[in-house]
């Protein structure tokens, strides 16, 4: 049976192959900026999606929203429409010490608590859930050109944003992981569900030294900008 989107009310051709996508509005409004001829195409739920041209380039911009149940849906329409690359362009929480609000970290894979959106796709099995090597490689190449702070590490996705204490930060930094967001994973999973390219690029928002304070969409507007631009760059050099 073939599956059409209910909540991107966008036409197929309407959607590029190349995505990036964030949780945040004002962001992907931001990121539509630096688009040629940026057309909005979506809005129904405030899932705001913009497609224009980046060097010539079609590309599309999207709102996921928060957390993995919303953003699937978004994953999965996009897809159902014509995407053959995702690229997340969010913000995560930094755990490593020496880590700044602004850095970038760009994740290698992402644990995920058993249960949840990614059971429902691959209920009692531990899916992999790590983005296309080729996507992963170019995300590297274009920070480094642009001079981007970065870290290259695995993250943790979790399914909560008030429930995680102390313990929880402690338990996934002994286990290795250097960041935590909320999407990552299932993007991953989906694209290899899905057989597309994903793949995630994200800004340092908060860290382990100030717990409980998050940095507002206005003020990592000058470092959305400045990793915006590798992100564009990446998705447009990436084959699809």
């Amino acid at each position: 049976m073939e599956r059409k989107p209910l909540h991107i009310l966008a036409k197929p051709e309407e959607v590029a192959d190349r995505v990036i996508t964030a949780g945040d509005p004002s962001r992907v409004r931001q990121l539509a900026q630096y688009l040629e001829d940026a057309k909005l195409v979506n809005e129904n739920r405030d899932f705001l999606v913009y497609t224009g041209k980046y060097k010539g380039v079609p590309v599309s911009v999207a709102v996921h929203g928060i957390g993995a149940p919303s953003a699937t849906i978004v994953f999965e329409e996009l897809i159902m429409l014509g995407a053959k690359l995702i690229v997340r362009l969010g913000s995560c929480g930094g755990m490593v010490e020496g880590m700044s609000v602004g850095d970038v970290v760009i994740p290698t894979g992402a644990s995920y608590g058993i249960g949840g959106t990614i059971w429902s796709y691959a209920p009692f099995d531990c899916t992999v859930a790590v983005p296309d090597f080729d996507v992963l490689k170019t995300l590297i190449e274009e920070a480094q050109r642009a001079g981007l702070n970065y870290y290259v590490g695995p993250i943790i996705s979790s399914d909560s944003f008030y429930g995680e204490g102390e313990d929880f930060t402690k338990k996934w930094i002994e286990r290795g992981m250097i960041a935590v967001e909320m999407e990552a994973a299932s993007l991953f999973v989906v694209g290899r569900l899905r057989r597309i390219k994903t793949g995630a690029l994200l800004l340092v928002s908060d860290t382990i030294k100030e717990p409980g304070k998050m940095a507002t969409a206005e003020e990592l507007k000058e470092a959305v900008e400045r990793a915006s631009r590798a992100v564009f760059e990446a998705v447009v050099k990436i084959k699809v």
